[in-house]
């Protein structure tokens, strides 16, 4: 996460307001020489807990930000338990299963390497309802992904949701053969698959939602997302796990001023950049900003299939390209050596004896080059 002072932007938009210019000017941000602790994530009540710490940057620096390394996490209850997560790499801290109970409250409590200690405000642990149902439509030239909920007890009016996502794909060719030991054979069964893949990712933009306004505690037809039609994700069959998550109204409100500050600006007419108020304080020096709010909760998940047989037919479905290439006889370990090339399929002429191959780039043979080969568990 970066951090700029947004001071003198704001002065800077007022005067193009006032002054009516109609040419961009992008003024210079003075940035700011503080590395403002991060926190993501949030106590999972019925599930891993996974804590990342990480530094803010530059905006200038281009890098992944710097991690928050052999710091000491711990879960703290009020009643004196404690839960101590462990270091997997890059700032990341886990639990496998926190024994929360929803009469007591819990904060997370940190200190780093440096000796600075710092800890969020204790939170009460919010129960998830069920996920009523995740549907999908196909509206206009995109897939729509939406989220139904309802609480039948009236008791958490205020949502969030993340995802992820895994689509199967398949590369522009299919190699029936495989260039081994300088000479070109036939695959076998026994081979890697190279054809089918599956990849996945995870949501990154802040899904929340609220029936406080409403007159029953029920979230009807959230839009979590919308894929084009020509995507590669729906281009053979695609799955979205949804995670559900409870939230409290100063959670609710501290993620919503996020949204906003994060996905919302960029015109005079989008609202400006508002502070943010975390609920995780530093021990050591109260002045010191800290990023991130802590929440404990428990997680509802619920996982749908998209299959591209089902899609509109008149959809012209993404379709991998790639050129074709020729590879004869007495060049097939010039071309084939360093796996670069790769062979497709054979040549004949007059004899039963291949005289070539058409070859492709390994991008268009190899799809373990972006995914897995290797089907999911779960998958249908």
């Amino acid at each position: 996460m970066k951090i700029r002072n947004w001071k003198n932007p704001i002065v800077w938009l007022v005067m193009l307001i006032v002054s009516g210019c109609v040419d961009p000017y992008f003024p210079e941000v003075k940035e700011s020489a503080s590395s403002f602790l991060v926190v993501n994530g949030f106590l999972n009540a019925n599930g891993p807990t996974t804590i990342q710490l990480l530094r803010s940057q530059s905006l200038n620096d281009m890098g992944a930000p710097p991690a928050e390394e052999n710091a000491t996490v711990i879960v703290e209850s009020e009643n004196g338990e404690r839960y101590g997560l462990h270091e997997t790499g890059y700032g990341t801290y886990v639990h496998p299963n926190l024994q929360m109970s929803t009469d007591s409250k819990y904060r997370l409590y940190i200190r780093t390497r440096s000796g600075s200690e710092y800890a969020s405000d204790y939170v009460e642990v919010k129960t998830s309802p069920a996920i009523e149902s995740v549907n999908w439509k196909a509206d206009g030239e995109e897939v729509k992904i939406y989220v139904n909920s309802q609480d039948p007890n009236n008791n958490t009016h205020y949502y969030k949701w993340d995802f992820e996502e895994t689509w199967q794909f398949r590369t522009a060719f299919y190699s029936v053969f495989i260039y081994e030991n300088g000479q070109v054979r036939q695959r076998e069964p026994h081979d890697s698959p190279i054809y089918v893949c599956w990849k996945s990712d995870n949501s990154t933009r802040v899904e929340i939602g609220s029936s406080v306004k409403l007159s029953e505690d029920r979230i009807s037809n959230y839009r979590l997302l919308s894929i084009p039609y020509n995507s590669e994700k729906v281009s053979m069959k695609y799955s979205i796990l949804v995670k559900q998550y409870a939230l409290t109204r100063e959670a609710f409100e501290y993620l919503e001023m996020l949204k906003k500050n994060t996905e919302n600006i960029g015109t005079l007419f989008d609202p400006l950049p508002s502070q943010l108020n975390s609920n995780i304080h530093s021990l050591s020096n109260p002045e010191e900003t800290v990023i991130g709010y802590m929440t404990a909760t428990t997680i509802e998940t619920k996982r749908i299939f998209v299959d591209s047989r089902d899609l509109p037919r008149d959809w012209r479905l993404y379709y991998p390209t790639c050129e074709i290439d020729t590879v004869m006889m007495g060049m097939v370990q010039e071309r084939f050596e360093g796996g670069s090339l790769v062979p497709v399929d054979a040549i004949y002429g007059m004899s039963p004896d291949p005289i070539g191959y058409t070859a492709a780039a390994r991008p268009c043979v190899d799809c373990t080059l972006q995914g897995t080969n290797v089907k999911p568990a779960y998958w249908e």
